[in-house]
């Protein structure tokens, strides 16, 4: 997936067509401006369509999960597995303080 942001660094819908992205890149119409979300900035001006995007945060108690979808398909999905065990190493901690 490649993140979009239009001539003025706004954000756009995100597009599953990376042959679309590496033609614009190859043509001149794009820059990289951030590789870790591999994002490509327009260097033309372009309509601002946009779709609504729902955020889901599912707070569990070892795992949070985080999903951003439109109507349609998932765009972003993260799970976090919280630290366990902490209680353990502080109390660890507190008996070699004895």
């Amino acid at each position: 997936m490649a993140y979009v942001l239009d001539k003025d660094g706004k954000p756009m819908m995100p597009t599953k067509r990376r042959g679309k992205a590496k033609n614009l890149l190859r043509d001149g119409k794009a820059r990289v401006p951030k590789l870790e979300l591999f994002t490509i900035q327009l260097l033309y001006d372009s309509t601002e369509y946009t779709q609504p995007i729902s955020l889901g945060v599912d707070a569990g108690n070892k795992t949070i999960g985080i999903s951003a979808a439109t109507e349609k398909k998932e765009l972003y999905a993260a799970e976090v597995k919280l630290r366990t065990g902490i209680v353990d190493l502080l109390s660890t901690r507190r008996a070699f303080r004895s």
